[in-house]
């Protein structure tokens, strides 16, 4: 019987999935190197990895790499694990990222906008200011509000054990951690952060859907026709890389934003040649990571404070109105 989905999907995943747990571990371990040059490539080590392991938790949680259910919970708990989103169960994550799909909106649990506003003036200001220092406060935020959700809310009280148990657990090994080295544990945060720029900066351009923040069962207003036609139109691939499809293995292929939104199933090894029957030629929705780097920059602050992701026109700098999106990682959608 096939243990992965795809027919071609056994060596690709075994090396990526190899690559992910075994760099991760390696590169913690020279975090704790007393060289900087080891520092440095256990920060970049870590990070990549990080990223591997949220993209994979994507992966999981449309059952795309293996043929049984089950395996791809499993897998998909780990790298929740890894990644520091397991206070939620992958179950919810799951839940809510479907949700995403289902609905053709961008589904989050906090209306963060909403909080800062209702905050004393200190806190947003405090926001900017981080994120002016390139400090991703809005995505910790958004973290922190996943721990203490099941605390403010009386029907989620059957949550609280198991959240209070997995605090317990994280904050033994990262207290083991800094016994062996504080230094190892402050460059874990450094590529922690790496992490969730790369993802924040790959979800912001992915998308000009309304935003909703709704809790479980919450229905999204039916104030338009949200259709496949809607979607692909509201969808945009990314690309790390037109002319070399290879540099999309970075971010496990995520970017082919597009052809995912049209068949969620398919693996991430197979995107490419998907997007690639797809899309032939020049595709409007088709937008170079590299065309979208001044606007990360520029729009950084503007971006948490505007009501919407602007706009993207045709031709050339037609991503100049794109201001994106903040807060919509699946990593904190419960």
């Amino acid at each position: 019987m096939k243990v992965f989905r795809s027919p071609g999907g056994a060596l690709p995943n075994i090396v990526a999935l190899s690559y992910t747990l075994g760099g991760y571990a390696t590169g913690v371990w020279l975090l704790t190197a007393d060289s900087w040059a080891w520092n440095a490539l256990g920060v970049l080590l870590t990070g990549h990895t990080l990223i591997f392991a949220a993209y994979f938790i994507h992966e999981f949680a449309h059952q795309a790499i293996f043929r049984n259910a089950e395996t791809n919970n499993r897998w998909g708990a780990l790298m929740t694990w890894i990644t520091g989103s397991c206070y939620a169960t992958f179950s919810a994550l799951r839940r809510k990222h479907m949700r995403h799909h289902l609905d053709r909106a961008d589904v989050v649990t906090l209306d963060y906008k909403q909080l800062l506003e209702n905050s004393p003036k200190w806190v947003p200001r405090l926001v900017l200011a981080l994120e002016w220092a390139y400090v991703p406060a809005v995505e910790f935020i958004m973290h922190g509000y996943v721990m203490v959700l099941p605390f403010l809310k009386s029907e989620r009280r059957a949550e609280r054990p198991r959240l209070i148990v997995v605090t317990l657990v994280r904050v033994a090994l990262f207290s083991a951690l800094a016994w062996v080295s504080v230094k190892a544990l402050v460059l874990y945060l450094v590529a922690y952060m790496i992490m969730l720029h790369a993802l924040r900066f790959a979800d912001a351009y992915q998308h000009t859907y309304d935003a909703f923040a709704v809790l479980e069962g919450g229905a999204i207003p039916a104030d338009k026709v949200r259709d496949r036609d809607y979607e692909q139109l509201n969808t945009y691939s990314n690309l790390v890389s037109v002319a070399h499809p290879w540099l999309n293995l970075l971010l496990l292929n995520f970017s082919y934003h597009n052809a995912h939104h049209e068949r969620p199933i398919v693996p991430w090894h197979d995107l490419p040649k998907l997007h690639a029957d797809l899309f032939p030629g020049e595709y409007n929705q088709v937008i170079p990571m590299w065309d979208l780097l001044r606007g990360y920059h520029r729009d950084r602050l503007k971006r948490i404070t505007s009501d919407d992701y602007g706009e993207v026109g045709t031709g050339p700098g037609k991503a100049d109105r794109f201001l994106g999106a903040v807060g919509v990682s699946f990593l904190t959608a419960v």
